[in-house]
């Protein structure tokens, strides 16, 4: 599909291509992939009921062009938590005293969270249980094609909402490769659709009292519960403790044995509120660390001749 024009996304700094990759890519959200046929370095992605393009362009500055939808500025501010000022929140985080965070966030500059629906938030980690990031595209694209609408003509399908899922059996969602997530998914859907509104007094709460709303739902533990808070409500204290986080907290802060729960309490008070901005530089170093990111190549480069040999 030709894209249109291209437009500077506002409110963003200039990032590297492995930063923008980390964003959009590498597990906040999933609904994000590469696209070649778009151009080179460019992602397409998908949130409520848009669509966009977004590459870096000149000196890294993100742009953004739609992929057929009536997505504007406004939208594009509000999935990019533009009113968030990301470099004042890392500057707060104690990486003068933490030689470990230090080396994260000079890894990652500009590093950001986006701010993304708050039930297709839920959906989404819902899903991820004991599951790879790719697995978890793939049950959300199965879910989005066979029960969601589409965008556009010949477009990708929008995420199902609660109110449809709380229609679709149980073995339809296994159908989609839930698994074990279907009857979690299928029991959140009829909690939901028991309690209107259920979902944005949650999303309304203080951290810790939505957090405790959260762990009502069927399959909802604390990590989801954080992951939720995180990237669907911008609760920066959040801090989920998946196994990257434990080895991460493990290896260079000295919690051998800790539980998860320690391992949370400890990054709420060591990172302070913005802890679960920390949570993400140290994930992406901790995976970057195990498997070489791809690389994005920027907007008027030309791709490596060898892909492989960057793997």
């Amino acid at each position: 599909m030709a894209t249109a024009a291209w437009s500077p996304l506002p409110g963003l700094p200039p990032l590297t291509p492995a930063v923008l990759a980390e964003i959009l890519d590498r597990g906040q959200a999933f609904r994000w992939n590469p696209d070649p046929a778009a151009g080179p370095g460019v992602f397409t992605g998908c949130w409520g009921r848009h669509a966009v393009h977004v590459r870096l362009g000149a000196a890294g500055q993100p742009e953004w062009s739609p992929a057929g939808t009536a997505t504007g500025l406004a939208d594009l501010a509000a999935y990019f938590a533009t009113g968030t000022d990301f470099a004042a929140a890392t500057d707060c985080l104690p990486w003068r005293s933490d030689p470990h965070l230090a080396r994260c966030v000079a890894a990652f500059p500009g590093l950001r969270l986006l701010r993304q629906p708050f039930g297709e938030t839920l959906l989404a980690f819902l899903c991820s249980a004991t599951k790879q990031i790719v697995q978890i595209k793939q049950m959300l694209e199965l879910l989005a094609t066979r029960l969601g609408r589409p965008l556009f003509p010949g477009g990708p399908h929008a995420l199902p909402d609660w109110t449809t899922l709380a229609t679709v059996p149980e073995a339809e969602l296994r159908r989609c490769l839930l698994g074990f997530r279907a009857r979690h998914v299928a029991g959140t859907a009829r909690f939901l659709a028991e309690r209107p509104g259920w979902l944005e007094e949650t999303e309304a709460l203080p951290y810790p009292a939505a957090h405790a709303r959260l762990l009502e739902l069927p399959g909802v533990g604390a990590k989801v519960a954080d992951c939720v808070l995180l990237f669907g409500a911008g609760r920066l204290e959040a801090f989920p403790v998946d196994t990257w986080i434990l080895q991460a907290l493990t290896r260079h802060y000295g919690l051998d044995g800790w539980a998860p729960a320690q391992v949370a309490h400890f990054g709420r008070a060591h990172f302070g509120p913005h802890a679960g901005l920390a949570q993400q530089f140290l994930f992406a170093w901790e995976r970057g660390q195990r498997r070489p990111l791809s690389p994005v190549v920027p907007a008027g480069s030309a791709p490596p001749r060898n892909p492989r040999a960057r793997r």
